[in-house]
């Protein structure tokens, strides 16, 4: 397939007008689903590979099945998915042991064994299997102490993907999915402590005015994927730290109202820090949930949440008008860098405001997946049934649809 020429389609969709009647035809989108999950099923054995755990590997299908045969609709579907689940999860779970490198790579959340262990977790409560449950509890929580060391991974050890803010992002979901802490609070409270303690060290080595700054392999990202907005997030996650910890709580509030400083006349973040005072051309910009306003618009929302400060609300109401004009990625239709994500921010904004608009928006941008334009014009990505690439966040951003009030991006709801 040809390069598209530009990094989104023109948004030529019908936006929301007062008084419009907004009909989620659920029997339609479940059709859809059910489709989508066929087709992922059929090619996960011999196309998805372990390797690329939650993010492009077999256990973010697993974890897709998982999350469909928890919708009611699908129950007479839901042991098949359970039990393709599991296969898939005992396949990963030999590949970690095998390729497992060191302890300090255990705690990898959405590239690593950490990621399957929660995986193992979310299995075991829907299959009543206390054994493998507590099994993987324990493997989980045995992490942590990797992740108390100040400088566990060579690369930077704070992010969303392999380090700290993934680790409690894995916790933090399953705690809030079930009910059961997987980490005690003083755990969270030290994980916690430990990466405010990184951000104020590599802001001042850094001589910056960012109260917090972390890089990862020496890129200072901004974004959802590797940079500091995912892992203030998750520090926000954790009110047991906010409220022990009334210094490191005040930091974190600077270092968010800093990254909110950066926000762009047109509601974008830059990727990185170096291209703050030298950007891209605009047509050039990236406007993906990995880098951009779809994925930093989860922390203002957290934030908005937690201070009720009108600024955040405005900040995610930009990042949402953006990804309305330019959220058409031609880079597929997954949940990192394509139209399922930007789906998601408008879910996100109808949970936070109740505005009928965003559900509109989503369900515009729903329907543009399953055009002739779409299906000729976008790339197809390298992995086209995994969960963050692909696919099977597809089912997952159709299935949150179907159910807007609660809906949430895969490991980052807010509410």
């Amino acid at each position: 397939m040809s390069k598209p020429k530009s990094r989104y389609f023109p948004n030529k969709l019908q936006d929301y007008s007062p008084g419009l009647e907004l009909d989620i035809v659920k029997d339609k989108w479940l059709d859809q689903i059910v489709s989508l999950i066929k087709a992922i099923t059929d090619a996960v054995p011999t196309v998805v590979s372990s390797d690329g755990g939650l993010y492009v590997g077999s256990a973010g299908v697993a974890y897709m099945l998982c999350y469909a045969a928890d919708y009611e609709p699908l129950h007479d579907s839901k042991i098949t998915y359970l039990h393709m689940a599991k296969s898939l999860y005992d396949r990963d779970l030999k590949f970690t042991y095998k390729e497992k490198s060191s302890k300090a790579d255990e705690a990898s959340f959405l590239l690593g064994p950490a990621g399957i262990y929660a995986l193992g977790i979310y299995l075991g409560n829907s299959l009543k299997n206390e054994t493998l449950i507590q099994d993987n509890i324990r493997l989980y929580k045995a992490c942590a102490k990797e992740c108390l060391k100040p400088k566990f991974l060579s690369c930077g050890s704070d992010e969303l993907f392999v380090g700290r803010a993934g680790y409690l992002c894995g916790a933090l979901t399953l705690e809030k999915k079930f009910g059961t802490k997987i980490l005690d609070d003083a755990t969270i409270n030290d994980i916690c402590a430990t990466m405010v303690r990184s951000g104020k060290e590599f802001a001042q080595r850094f001589r910056t005015d960012a109260p917090l700054l972390y890089a990862y392999y020496d890129t200072v990202y901004l974004g959802a994927a590797h940079g500091i907005s995912s892992i203030l997030q998750m520090i926000l996650s954790c009110p047991s730290f906010l409220e022990s910890d009334r210094k490191g709580a005040q930091e974190v509030r600077q270092a968010v109202d800093w990254l909110l400083s950066l926000q762009q006349p047109n509601g974008n973040f830059a990727p990185a820090l170096d291209e703050v005072s030298n950007p891209r051309p605009e047509k050039e910009e990236l406007v993906h949930w990995c880098h951009g306003a779809p994925g930093i618009v989860y922390l203002f929302a957290k934030a908005y949440l937690i201070w009720r400060d009108e600024r955040y609300l405005q900040a995610c109401l930009k990042c949402g008008e953006l990804t309305w004009q330019r959220g058409l990625l031609t880079k597929g239709p997954g949940i990192c860098h394509g139209i399922a994500g930007s789906g998601y921010v408008f879910l996100l904004l109808y949970r936070l405001t109740k505005d009928k608009k965003h559900l509109h928006r989503a369900q515009q941008f729903a329907n543009f997946l399953f055009t002739d334009q779409f299906q000729s014009g976008a790339r197809t990505p390298d992995s086209p049934y995994s969960l963050y690439e692909g696919l099977a966040g597809t089912v997952c951003f159709l299935l949150d649809l179907i159910e807007p009030e609660k809906a949430a991006y895969p490991f980052f709801e807010v509410f």
